[in-house]
C-alpha cells in the first residue's frame, strides 16, 4: 500500500525533482565540442517545467482497522508512531436540533459544560491543573446534528488522560460556578451578536433559508435564560451512551494495549438506548426575499442563497465541478468578473455545503463599497443566470476537475485526519466505496452535467438575499430586487 502524501513526502518529492532536473541540464551544458546541438537541445527541454511529463499518480486510500469494544462502542485506529503523540475522537448522534422551542443554546451550553465542568471523580480546577500538567487537552462541543468529545497527549501521558477523558464522556459534574460562567457568557455573545456584520449576515440568511425549522432558531437571552443544570444533566444522558458513540483513535500507541483500557474504562456505562429520533427534513420555499439589516457601515456585506443538497444527491459529483466554476475559487466566474475585471469586492465565492443529514444551503458572500451594493448584487445574479443557460467552456471544465481530484489526497496527510474522516464515513451513513471512487466520479463529470445540474439545482428566482449596510448610500434602492424585509437590531 501506498503510503499517505504528507508535507515531508511532499518536499523530498520536490527535492529529488529539483535536483533530477538540475543534472538533466547539467549533463546538457557538459557535452563535448563535438556533441550535437540535438542533445543540448533535449537536455534542456527536459529540465523546462512546461514541458516535463510525469506518470499519472497512483494513490491508494490509508486504511484504518474497525474495533467493536465490548459494550459496543465501535472504534477506529489508525497507528502512527512518527511523533510520540496520542489523538482521540468520539463522536455521538443528536445535537440542537433537538432542543426544545424554548431553551434554544441548551446543546451548545452542554456542549461547552461537558468537559469545563468537571467529573464527579476530578473538579474543574484540578482538571484543568492535571492537562496543564501533561500539555493534554479534552474539549468537547455539541453542533446541529452530533456532539464530539476530543482529547491530545503525549504517549507518555496517555493512561492519565485517556482517564479523565473517559471520565468527561460518562461522569460530567456540571460544576454550578462553571455552568453559570457559560451561561453568562452565551448571554453576552448573544447581547454583542449584531457587532460583526458578517454574522448578522449569516445569520439571517440562515433564518431565512430554514424559516419554521430547528436549523433556523437562534437562541435568545430567554431561552439561554431559561436553561438549568438540570436540562444539561437530562441532555448528557439521553444522548451520550455506548450504542450512540464512536471513537477515532490515531497516533503513537500500543493496540492491545489501548484496547484493553478502553474496555475496562468503559464497562461500567450503561447503554441506556433510546429511540431513534428522526431528523425533522426542512421544506423548500422557494419564495424569494429581500432584507435588509441597517448599520451605518462602509462596506455593505451581501448573502444570498436557498436550499441546497445533502450526500445522498445523485448529482453530487457534477454539481461540485458546477460550484468551484461558479464561485469556487480564484479562477472562477463571480472572482473573475466580481473582484478582477470590476474590482467591486475583494472577496466573492459560491458553495454549496454538503449536508450529512439534511439539505444544506447554497450560499453566495460577498462584500462591497456601500456605493456599489445594487451594482454587485445585479451582477452576481446574472452570472449566475448565465451558468444556467450556456455550457462551460472545456478549460473551465478541466481546471474545476483537475483542482479537486488533485486536491483529494491532501485530505489524508495525517493520520488523525485519516482515521476521523473513515470513522465519520460510517458514523454518517455514506455508502460503501464513497472516498475510493471520489475522483473517478469527479472525473466523468461532462460540460452537458454541468450545464443539466446548474439548471436543477441554481434558483436564482428563489434566492433569499441579505443586506447589511447603510441603504442612505446605496447606489439604487434595494426594492428594485423585490419587496424589502427590514431586520431589527434591537436585542430584547
Amino acid at each position: 500500500m501506498i503510503a499517505p502524501l504528507t508535507s515531508k513526502s511532499l518536499f523530498r518529492a520536490t527535492r529529488t525533482l529539483i535536483l533530477g532536473v538540475a543534472a538533466l541540464a547539467a549533463a546538457g551544458c557538459a557535452t563535448t565540442p563535438g556533441a550535437s546541438a540535438g542533445t543540448a537541445k533535449a537536455a534542456a527541454e527536459l529540465a523546462n517545467p512546461r514541458t516535463m511529463a510525469f506518470p499519472a499518480l497512483k494513490f491508494q486510500l490509508p486504511k484504518s482497522e474497525r474495533v467493536v469494544l465490548d459494550n459496543g462502542i465501535v472504534v477506529y485506529l489508525l497507528q502512527d508512531h512518527e511523533l510520540p503523540l496520542v489523538q482521540i475522537t468520539a463522536y455521538l448522534s443528536g445535537g440542537s436540533i433537538f432542543e426544545p422551542d424554548d431553551k434554544v443554546g441548551l446543546a451548545s451550553l452542554a456542549g461547552a459544560a461537558i468537559r469545563d465542568g468537571g467529573t464527579l471523580s476530578t473538579p474543574p480546577g484540578k482538571l484543568d491543573q492535571e492537562l496543564e500538567f501533561m500539555a493534554s487537552s479534552i474539549e468537547s462541543s455539541i453542533n446541529a446534528d452530533h456532539a464530539t468529545v476530543s482529547m491530545s497527549t503525549l504517549t507518555r501521558n496517555l493512561d492519565r488522560t485517556l482517564t479523565l477523558f473517559a471520565e468527561v464522556m460518562t461522569k460530567p459534574a456540571f460544576d454550578a460556578a462553571r455552568f453559570e460562567k457559560e451561561r453568562n457568557r452565551a448571554i453576552e455573545g448573544i447581547r454583542r451578536q449584531n457587532d460583526d456584520p458578517k454574522g448578522i449576515a449569516g445569520r439571517e440568511l440562515t433564518k431565512a433559508i430554514y424559516a419554521g425549522h430547528p436549523l433556523g432558531r437562534m437562541p435568545t437571552i430567554a431561552s439561554v435564560r431559561a436553561i438549568t443544570r438540570d436540562d444539561l444533566k437530562a441532555f448528557h444522558q439521553r444522548y451520550f451512551y455506548p450504542g450512540n458513540t464512536m471513537l477515532a483513535v490515531s497516533g503513537d500507541f500500543d493496540r492491545v494495549k489501548i484496547l484493553a483500557e478502553l474496555n475496562r474504562l468503559f464497562a461500567s456505562w450503561p447503554d441506556h438506548r433510546q429511540p431513534v429520533r428522526n431528523f425533522p427534513m426542512p421544506v423548500e420555499d422557494k419564495t424569494p426575499e429581500v432584507l435588509h439589516a441597517q448599520k451605518e457601515v462602509n462596506q455593505s456585506v451581501i448573502r444570498m442563497g436557498h436550499l441546497g443538497i445533502d450526500k445522498n444527491n445523485p448529482d453530487l459529483y457534477a454539481i461540485k465541478v458546477m460550484d468551484y466554476i461558479l464561485g469556487g475559487g480564484f479562477t472562477s466566474r463571480l472572482t473573475q468578473q466580481i473582484r478582477s475585471d470590476r474590482g467591486l469586492a475583494y472577496n466573492v465565492e459560491s458553495y454549496f455545503e454538503t449536508g450529512r443529514r439534511l439539505p444544506a444551503p447554497f450560499v453566495i458572500e460577498t462584500e462591497t463599497k456601500t456605493e456599489t451594493t445594487a451594482k454587485t448584487i445585479e451582477l452576481i445574479r446574472q452570472i449566475v443566470e448565465e451558468m444556467t443557460k450556456n455550457e462551460v467552456t472545456d478549460a473551465e471544465l478541466k481546471l474545476a476537475k483537475d483542482h479537486i481530484v488533485n486536491s483529494f489526497i491532501f485530505g489524508f496527510e495525517r493520520s488523525d485526519v485519516v482515521v476521523n474522516q473513515q470513522a465519520r464515513l460510517e458514523f454518517y451513513g455514506y455508502p460503501p466505496g464513497f472516498l475510493e471512487n471520489f475522483r473517478d466520479n469527479v472525473a466523468k463529470v461532462t460540460k452537458e452535467d454541468v450545464l443539466r445540474v446548474a439548471r436543477k439545482y441554481l434558483q436564482p428566482e428563489a434566492m433569499k438575499l441579505v443586506v447589511v449596510g447603510d441603504e442612505k448610500k446605496f447606489d439604487r434602492p434595494l426594492s428594485e430586487f423585490g419587496s424589502v424585509r427590514e431586520i431589527s437590531l434591537t436585542i430584547k
